[in-house]
């Protein structure tokens, strides 16, 4: 079955970085768009990156373009977020995301809490 394991959130200072990496299985990586999504608290879950199967036309939201980086490894699986020059309001469980003939799936989530 599909599933996506995220980690490398954490507690940092406003200014610092943070990589996070989502490991997959259960499916072709390499042939489908991977996604980073983050919730805060009280707030609804939005889109934060996509990367395309190939890792090229990485898209973004506004609040981090700039900051942020979507990667993805597909000899391992793997996709990446890279985030540069943190702020408070970016605080909030990170997760994975991927949508497998039409049905999405969801890591467990990671804690990205930035704070001085």
């Amino acid at each position: 079955q599909v599933q996506l394991v995220e980690s490398g959130g954490g507690l940092v200072q406003p200014g610092e970085s943070l990589r996070l990496s989502c490991a997959a299985s259960g499916f072709t990586f390499s042939s489908l768009p991977m996604r980073w999504y983050r919730q805060a608290p009280g707030k609804e879950r939005e889109l934060v990156a996509t990367i395309t199967a190939a890792g090229n036309s990485p898209t973004y939201a506004g609040s981090v373009k700039g900051r942020f980086t979507i990667s993805r490894d597909n000899a391992k699986n793997t996709v990446y977020l890279q985030m540069n020059s943190l702020k408070p309001e970016d605080t909030a469980v990170y997760y994975c995301n991927v949508r497998v003939f039409y049905t999405d799936y969801w890591g467990q989530g990671t804690q990205v809490t930035v704070s001085s």
